[in-house]
């Protein structure tokens, strides 16, 4: 098997997952789609230097610091769009099988409001919880793509939830 289909093997099924921490990372689906072709590229030139484990964990690694150096290129500065309208597009879209209308716009406001709780949080915080509850990682791959030591991401990821259980008590609005 030649490198580039070992590759191939290794980082194409994490494509999903890189775009979803990017997106979750700078914001922006744009920024993301950004992001994750410049750690595609990183990872194929680095791909020699990969040791094997986790390939997950080892793109996603990559897609975070990728995604750190876009943000510092822009100053420090998250760029917030406007993409209400797109997310809710894209919830309204998927075909209901519950027979309740008024039960499925209750569901996609629940949504549109937990990213916007999400989004709110400290990126440090953020990118924990995306990686355990939405890419499903374990703390020890976590350590890893966040190079923190496994007490750093279980503290973070008990902060996150807490502010999250604050937020959601409170009735914040988005």
């Amino acid at each position: 098997m030649g490198s580039d289909n070992v590759f191939a093997a290794v980082a194409l099924p994490h494509l999903d997952a890189a775009f979803n921490l990017a997106r979750w990372l700078t914001g922006s689906r744009a920024d993301a789609e950004d992001v994750v072709q410049e750690a595609m590229v990183r990872a194929l030139t680095y791909f020699p230097t990969y040791r094997g484990g986790s390939g997950r964990a080892w793109i996603l690694q990559i897609v975070r610091n990728t995604a750190y150096s876009a943000l510092r290129a822009k100053r420090g500065e998250r760029r917030v769009e406007q993409t209400g309208i797109d997310e809710t597009s894209e919830i309204e879209s998927i075909p209901d099988r519950a027979p309740d209308p008024e039960k499925a716009l209750m569901l996609s406001d629940d949504l549109s409001r937990m990213d916007a709780l999400i989004d709110r949080l400290p990126l440090e915080l953020r990118e924990t919880l995306v990686l355990r509850e939405l890419e499903e990682l374990s703390y020890r791959e976590i350590a890893q793509v966040t190079a923190a030591p496994i007490g750093t991401v279980m503290s973070r990821l008990w902060r996150a939830r807490r502010l999250l259980a604050q937020a959601a008590a409170e009735g914040e609005k988005p």
